[in-house]
């Protein structure tokens, strides 16, 4: 089965299952929201996420709020969120550095900011620059790994492996994609693999049921 197809697959089951990445993630263009729910996401469950996120930006809507906003305060409304006050930390240097300025639209200056690693930076190419690039987390490295995709240990192997394999247009979808079905359908643990459209073609699956693979 083409990557292509695999991908019409796994965002139709996981908007059909309502998987939280979508919610997130077409509630918003804005720059600001789409690199702070970026830094609030990492290490937190994807749902909390969308629920933090929300309650924050009732409060904030630029650098120049967060900047002003009292620590504690802002610890308070990042609860739900792991690490919420090395977080608010993180925020609170990020609104100092980019207060009155753009966001970076590079992956080298995207990475010098506080709180910004390469799944963060990788995120807002894609949603706010529209770069073609593909932004791997923990739900993008497992299921590359279990669908046979690749074979690598950590993100950034995979990041690289899969820039190999998948056509650069389609590289924008591949987060979205992976992240919605993880959420849905190939979870972390007891994954559904009975009620997967792709189990077949999957490695992890076709280990498990002892099925050869198909050629297709």
């Amino acid at each position: 089965m083409s990557i292509d197809k695999i991908l019409d697959i796994m965002e139709d089951e996981a908007r059909r299952r309502n998987a939280p990445v979508y919610t997130l993630k077409e509630r918003t263009s804005d720059p600001f929201k789409v690199l702070i729910s970026a830094i609030l996401s990492t290490r937190t469950r994807d749902e909390q996420t969308v629920s933090v996120a929300d309650r924050l930006f009732q409060r904030v809507s630029d650098f120049s709020d967060l900047k002003n906003m009292e620590t504690r305060e802002l610890e308070d409304l990042l609860k739900g969120v792991g690490f919420y006050r090395n977080k608010a930390k993180i925020l609170k240097k990020l609104a100092e550095e980019l207060d009155g300025k753009e966001i970076p639209s590079t992956l080298e200056g995207l990475l010098k900011l506080p709180g910004v690693g390469r799944k963060v930076a990788n995120i807002v190419l894609s949603e706010v620059f529209g770069v073609e690039t593909i932004a791997v987390d923990t739900h993008v490295h497992r299921i590359a790994n279990r669908l046979g995709v690749v074979e690598t240990k950590t993100p950034e192997e995979t990041e690289i492996e899969l820039k190999k394999r998948i056509p650069e247009k389609l590289w924008r979808r591949v987060n979205r994609a992976f992240v919605g079905y993880g959420q849905t359908v190939c979870k972390p643990l007891r994954p559904m693999c009975e009620e997967c459209k792709i189990s077949i073609h999957c490695r992890y699956y076709r280990k498990e049921k002892n099925i050869s693979p198909r050629a297709d």
